[in-house]
């Protein structure tokens, strides 16, 4: 089956896009394809500049992603995920714990973050996973459905951050959706898909 059938679309710099639609329409697959975490079939997509396909290393030098499933260590604490993710990503040692306690705090997680995330609730999981896409200051922040089963105050609070990102850090956000209500408020531009193909 085809999961995505020749989309095309544009996002400008610093915007929010939503791509909403149902269970099953290709807004993960899209997501994956466009991180580089499968690669597209056929067509070209470009992430600040750079192809997919042919630079994904310079893609993923770009982009922060919070999939679906946060991939989290349960038997490790948010400052330990903090930790291996700063070094991952390159940055450097002298500012890799000044840039853990700042990501932690604007997450609301300070007061949790010594504690192992096995513990921890859906909520509070979704932020963690949103400050660990923040550690290398990323142009582009890819978000596939952030808010599902959380409840209505995690979810404010992570709608609250991701206009935040955008407006005062000029982040790009791609964010993928079920909720209209979502969209609509985040939004600067929807695109609804379904069955593969953007309909609207």
């Amino acid at each position: 089956p085809r999961a995505v059938d020749g989309i095309d679309l544009h996002v400008d710099p610093g915007e929010i896009y939503g791509f909403l639609g149902p269970n099953g329409a290709g807004k993960s697959t899209t997501v994956h394809m466009l991180t580089t975490l499968m690669p597209p079939t056929a067509g070209v997509a470009r992430i600040a500049g750079h192809d997919v396909a042919r630079d994904p290393g310079a893609v993923r030098a770009t982009i922060g992603v919070a999939l679906q499933a946060a991939a989290l260590d349960p038997v490790l604490t948010a400052w330990e995920h903090m930790a291996l993710q700063t070094s991952l990503q390159g940055v450097p040692k002298a500012q890799r714990q000044a840039r853990a306690e700042e990501l932690i705090e604007r997450v609301g997680l300070t007061d949790a973050a010594g504690r192992r995330v096995g513990g921890y609730s859906g909520g509070m999981k979704r932020r963690l996973d949103l400050a660990l896409a923040l550690v290398h200051n990323p142009r582009v922040l890819f978000l596939d459905e952030p808010t599902t089963g959380l409840d209505p105050q995690s979810r404010t609070a992570l709608w609250e951050e991701v206009a935040r990102l955008a407006d005062q850090e000029g982040v790009t956000v791609f964010l993928t959706t079920q909720y209209l209500e979502e969209a609509d408020l985040l939004a600067d531009h929807v695109a609804i898909i379904d069955h593969g193909e953007i309909v609207a």
